[in-house]
């Protein structure tokens, strides 16, 4: 079946949306069922390729995004057309709004509409028209999670069929023991102190590293060996985090590395005291199934995606909660994780694929097809 997948909205330094797309294409490359046509932007081929050498690149779009989003509407439809796409997918909430082409959009999270207030207005703005346009017309809707699907339901209502789709772990990569460079090599050039505490992802408010923060700064005292280290672009909020470490007690022992390159990841999380990853809510937090995969001790939040996916390997704390998730914290560094917690984790990996999300994309490619 011939698909087209459109990857032009993935920058070169790639967040949860880039890695699952390259997830994604990993799990669909060993399949035969499924001529994928990947639309790039101009001269960002090669990367694609690496990811899985069988699709067909066609590097059309834009690359500054106002042109891009008039590519995708105006351009894009007489493009997927002349592939012969029995289906579009469209892997970042938005789809071509004028194609005949049955239409497959994938809705990551709800919080643009749940919590607009964690988000920039522009970007709100936008991803809120782009979700209410998948709902209306996409034939299909993919979620990364029960969690999302629900939200979804409970505040629109889809048009199309929605299928849950989570995304997978590469067990090659994140395993308790280094497949590549030695992972000493990697802390040491990234100055990693021997103990620490470790949050991974995007600093903006949802994912709530000022009240991480403030939750180590309470233990640092009774922990003087343990330092936080933050690692993760900078997304907008990275004031209150800048407010929060300079109001810390010890605000030497708070390091702020920026974005991690993905082969440094798996030492990182390997080596961590605690992997901690307070967000208060997400359509998925790959970043946590990740750490389990890595065996180590792992603190999230109740009642969110994370708690859904972690299948009861993690410990969990009410959102926003600072004494709680500072007595978690204590109660890691104290005790590590038990071999029945980090089976648990190992678990819930074992049940995370991209060959498993791969065969949901390819039921939701085949079921949009069907409907025209």
């Amino acid at each position: 079946m011939p698909v087209s997948l459109d990857v032009s909205a993935i920058p070169a330094r790639m967040g949860g949306v880039g890695r699952y797309v390259r997830g994604l294409l990993e799990g669909l490359a060993p399949r035969d069922d499924c001529r994928l046509t990947l639309f790039t932007s101009n001269g960002d081929a090669s990367r694609w390729l690496d990811a899985n050498p069988h699709v067909r690149i066609r590097d059309r779009a834009p690359r500054a995004r106002p042109q891009r989003l008039l590519w995708e509407q105006l351009q894009l439809p007489r493009e997927l057309r002349q592939t012969g796409a029995a289906a579009h997918h469209g892997p970042h909430y938005t789809m071509p709004r004028f194609s005949r082409i049955p239409r497959v959009v994938t809705i990551h999270d709800m919080t643009f509409i749940t919590h607009p207030q964690w988000h920039e207005s522009s970007k709100r703005l936008f991803f809120q028209q782009a979700i209410r346009l998948a709902c209306r017309e996409a034939d299909v809707l993919i979620c990364v999670s029960n969690t999302t699907a629900e939200k979804l339901r409970d505040y629109r209502e889809p048009r199309g069929q929605v299928i849950v789709a989570p995304h997978g772990v590469d067990g090659a990569v994140f395993s308790p023991v280094s497949s590549g460079p030695p992972d000493q090599a990697v802390l040491t050039r990234l100055e990693i102190p021997h103990r620490y505490v470790l949050f991974l992802g995007t600093v903006e408010p949802r994912k709530n590293v000022p009240g991480l923060v403030r939750a180590f700064d309470q233990v640092a005292e009774k922990h003087r060996d343990v330092s936080l280290v933050i690692g993760g672009g900078s997304g907008w909020g990275e004031a209150e985090l800048d407010a929060a470490r300079q109001q810390s007690r010890h605000p030497s022992r708070i390091r702020r590395l920026g974005y991690v390159a993905d082969a440094d990841v798996p030492s990182l999380l390997r080596n961590a005291s605690s992997v901690v990853y307070p967000s208060l809510a997400e359509g998925f937090g790959l970043p946590v199934l990740e750490a389990l995969a890595c065996g180590a001790p792992t603190i999230t939040t109740h009642g969110t995606a994370m708690d859904e996916a972690s299948g009861g390997a993690a410990r969990l704390v009410r959102p926003g909660d600072i004494e709680e998730l500072a007595g978690a914290i204590d109660e890691t560094l104290e005790t590590g994780v038990s071999d029945e917690q980090r089976q648990l984790g190992f678990d819930a990996v074992s049940r995370h694929t991209w060959a498993a999300s791969a065969d949901k994309h390819v039921q939701a490619y085949r079921l949009a097809a069907s409907m025209r």
